[in-house]
């Protein structure tokens, strides 16, 4: 007996199920939390890479998990999900849980890889309530982006995020160095306004010239004039 009792307390008491319960509740919250601090930042600037691009670089598993925190964050933020469930029923047709449950299982449902039209996805989720006012269209168009059969594959090219820096700065002096110019221009484009003051003065002075040859002229032909009567009284 007493060899008995002493493996009992050697071995850790069993485990109730409502204990399993809540350790799986409270690594379910560690994720959340996890993924939040993703979602405000790399979450993203992930999306919109793929948005940009059409491709993806990472697990689809990691961007599986990303793309439904994005998709319950995006459904969170529009009013159906705070109405009552007559109010939502009446606007929706379903329950607002059922209906983020319907869409998430849709995504999620994807093993091998994303849909093909990860794109579009990653762009609605990213400006959704720019493209949809309403939940119920929003509801319609993500899910007929999701029922689809073809997905892609992970892109074994170089990540866009570390080449587009070195361009955009390129792109940034580029830009100086034309503003430069076209500042070092604009000043530099008093002389030429001074040559064409200086082309058109050489017109001026033929037109002078002109006006003494016609005075010259004049001069000869009221000469000529006058010696005529003299000749005929001679």
């Amino acid at each position: 007996m007493e060899t008995q009792s002493h493996e009992d307390l050697q071995q850790p008491p069993p485990v109730t199920s409502n204990e399993a319960h809540s350790d799986d509740a409270s690594d379910h919250r560690d994720a959340e939390q996890k993924q939040d601090i993703l979602s405000t930042e790399e979450v993203v600037q992930i999306l919109q890479v793929v948005a940009s691009t059409g491709r993806f670089w990472h697990d689809w598993d990691k961007l599986k998990s990303m793309l439904s925190f994005q998709l319950k964050q995006v459904l969170s933020e529009y009013p159906e999900a705070k109405m009552t469930s007559e109010q939502q029923y009446a606007s929706l047709g379903e329950s607002y849980i059922e209906l983020v449950n319907k869409l998430d299982e849709a995504l999620t449902c994807f093993i091998e890889g994303p849909p093909f039209t990860l794109q579009r996805l990653c762009e609605i989720l990213l400006d959704a309530k720019g493209i949809y006012p309403n939940l119920s269209k929003l509801a319609l168009a993500l899910e007929k982006n999701l029922l689809v059969t073809s997905t892609l594959t992970i892109c074994t090219d170089p990540y866009p995020q570390a080449t587009e820096k070195e361009p955009d700065d390129q792109e940034k002096a580029s830009e100086k160095q034309q503003q430069q110019q076209q500042s070092d221009s604009a000043q530099n484009g008093i002389e030429p306004l001074v040559s064409d003051n200086d082309e058109v003065m050489p017109e001026a002075d033929v037109g002078d010239d002109m006006t003494i040859d016609m005075e010259a002229f004049e001069g000869v032909k009221s000469s000529e004039i006058n010696s005529e009567p003299n000749a005929n009284n001679a």
